[in-house]
Formats: C-alpha cells, structure tokens, sequence
C-alpha cells in the first residue's frame, strides 16, 4: 500500500510534507529530544514505509528547540533496560538496529539537519543519514562507553570509519568524547556548516527532489553495496546501473533539455 506523506500524522515525532521534501522533528525539547521506545518503533516503521512513498524525494531529519537528539530516554529506555532479561535486551537492540536499516534501505536520501546535542542514538541517526549539516554549536558523541556499553552499536564499528576513517572513529568509539562542529567538519564527518543550519538542509532536500529521484535511489543504493565488493564488481554493478537509468524518461528530458538550451524538469521515471 502507498504511503500517503500528506495525511501521515505520527504520535512520537512532527512531520511535514511539501514540495517532495518531509521533514521528520524530533520534538520533546525541554529534554534535548530523547528517544523512547515508542518513538524508535515508529520511527522505524515510518523508514520502512517509505520505500512506497514515491511522492517523498527527499527526507530532513532535524531536532526541536536547539538540539538535535540526546539519545535514548535515560528514564524511559535506560532505566527500563536495566531491569530487562536477555531475550528482552536482544529485542531492544535489534529494534534499534532496524531503525539505522530502514533508513539506509529507504529510497530516499536522507539529510540531517543537527544543532546542540548529537549523542548516542542522535549520533548514531546522523551517521546512518545521507548528508549531515550541522550549525557551529553542535556536539556529536557516541558516548556509549559513558554507560558502560560498547561504542559497537546500531552500525557504529561498521559505518563510523567509513566516514572518518579507523582511527578517528576508534577515537570517539572508545572515549565518547564529544566531538565540536569545526573538528566534525574537518574529518568529514560533516559535510558542511550553517548559521542557518534547517533552512539550509531544507534547501538542499528541495535541490535534491528537483532531480532524479530514481537516480538518486540508485546512487544511495551504490554507495552501500559496492563497500562489499571488488572494484571490477563495482564497475559492472555499475554499469548495468546506468544502462537501466539511460532507459528512463528522465534521461531522455535531460538531453532535450540541453538541447533546447532549457533545465530539465525531473519527474522520477
């Protein structure tokens, strides 16, 4: 069934749909936007559905009041997770998993939009985002090791050093240090700066679903599975990529577009 991103109305988090962009807020700012269980189960749900959402061409995940997400509830989630047997633990933590899974498997890049506080699953929500924008007082810390866990969650050993390197990622995974906007910026962990940290994201989700959406889909969808395979796999993997893509009504308006001297008017198909 589709999903209708007009009429979604979610219990845990703000939506709002226009011009092919959502935008997902988190949205308890008087505690710097914490995760509870409810809202990792709906946010979840909300990733998966989006695969059948095709009128969503871009996402902006961003934070109420300042900040961005200060991860899990420590009286919702953390306390509660104390008390758990194992089978309930193991619940837990493959939920959340599933959160970082659905995003990635989403068609739709998905662009993070962070000012104040990043840490644990707010972290961890940037990383498995697309694109991370961040204002000049943001603080990103996979601080798990400060609750006595393993920086080894939801991806993090996986996906961290991809994005900044093994060293750099062993540097905040071990110490849950926090790590400031401009030192983020310079080990590529952000991929820009902004005074205006929202509108500028929002942009850039505009300029993004002006495109084409299907090729977008397939660039996200490469960049994930060509980590796991040889360059010569890559080259093929890609090459039947972009035959597929040349075959699409996009293609041919990009070309007579330019060939009329105009901008082509992506439509996704």
């Amino acid at each position: 069934m589709t999903f209708d991103a007009a009429t979604f109305a979610p219990a845990h988090f703000l939506w709002d749909f226009a011009d092919g962009v959502a935008t997902i807020t988190l949205n308890r700012p008087e505690r710097k936007n914490p995760l509870t269980f409810e809202s990792y189960d709906e946010l979840r749900n909300t990733f998966r559905a989006l695969a059948d959402a095709p009128d969503v061409k871009v996402v902006v995940f961003t934070g109420a009041g300042g900040n961005f997400c200060s991860g899990g509830d420590v009286h919702e989630i953390i306390g509660p997770l104390t008390r758990m047997d194992r089978d309930g633990l193991l619940d837990f933590t493959r939920m959340t998993g599933d959160l970082v899974r659905a995003m990635r498997a989403c068609p739709q890049p998905v662009i993070a939009a962070v000012e104040g506080i990043c840490a644990g699953a707010g972290a961890i929500i940037a990383m498995a985002s697309d694109l991370r924008l961040a204002a000049p007082d943001a603080k990103v810390a996979f601080l798990f090791t400060r609750v006595g866990l393993s920086g080894a969650d939801m991806g993090a050993c996986a996906m961290l050093p991809r994005i900044v390197g093994h060293g750099r990622a062993a540097d905040l995974l071990y110490t849950g240090r926090s790590l400031p906007a401009g030192e983020g910026h310079a080990w590529g962990f952000w991929n820009r700066l902004s005074d205006t940290v929202l509108a500028d994201a929002q942009a850039l989700a505009r300029d993004l679903a002006g495109g084409p959406s299907r090729a977008h889909s397939v660039t996200k969808r490469q960049l994930d599975a060509e980590w796991h395979v040889s360059i010569d796999q890559a080259i093929e993997m890609e090459a039947v990529a972009q035959a597929d893509l040349m075959q699409t009504r996009d293609f041919t308006r990009a070309y007579e577009a330019f060939a009329a001297r105009q901008r082509p008017v992506f439509q996704g198909d």
